[in-house]
């Protein structure tokens, strides 16, 4: 298999995605309860900090990893199981979006505008992931302190 023969599935996925945007926009332009014209600079940082929670959610929790998972080829090597890319294929593509960040952040960003703006009921969802995001930064922040201080303390021992 040459490596180009992926391109193909990534074109669909890109397509469709497309496609999801567009009548993502063409609704939102018709039944839109919030418009882009009024979102002040608040709704901005709720909606990148929810997108943010929600890549983190579905790429690295545990919680979503029976979803993840069900995309992987299973092989059994030495009595382990064990959980592989498959080589090609749509599974492929939906491996590699749901491993990449920067690829997965695209597809939860445009997720997560739409229901922003479609209905005041997704604040709710919406507020919860922001406010979550925020705590696992301060998590990572204060993780990252107390690393430092006990490195800082066993370097002086």
């Amino acid at each position: 298999m040459r490596i180009t023969d992926q391109y193909f599935w990534n074109v669909i996925f890109l397509f469709f995605f497309s496609a999801l945007v567009f009548m993502g926009a063409v609704i939102l332009d018709s039944l839109a309860y919030k418009k882009f014209d009024t979102l002040a600079v608040t709704d901005y940082i709720l909606i990148i900090l929810a997108s943010m929670r929600v890549v983190r959610l579905v790429i690295y929790d545990k919680i979503f990893a029976f979803f993840r998972e069900q995309f992987y080829d299973v092989v059994e090597q030495k009595g382990k199981v064990l959980l592989v890319k498959p080589i090609d294929g749509p599974r492929r593509t939906l491996v590699d979006l749901l491993t990449c960040p920067w690829c997965f952040g695209v597809w939860s960003t445009a997720m997560v505008i739409f229901f922003y703006m479609l209905t005041p009921y997704a604040m709710y969802p919406i507020l919860i992931l922001a406010l979550s995001s925020v705590v696992t930064f301060l998590q990572i922040l204060s993780n990252l302190i107390g690393w430092k201080a006990e490195r800082a303390k066993l370097d002086v021992e």
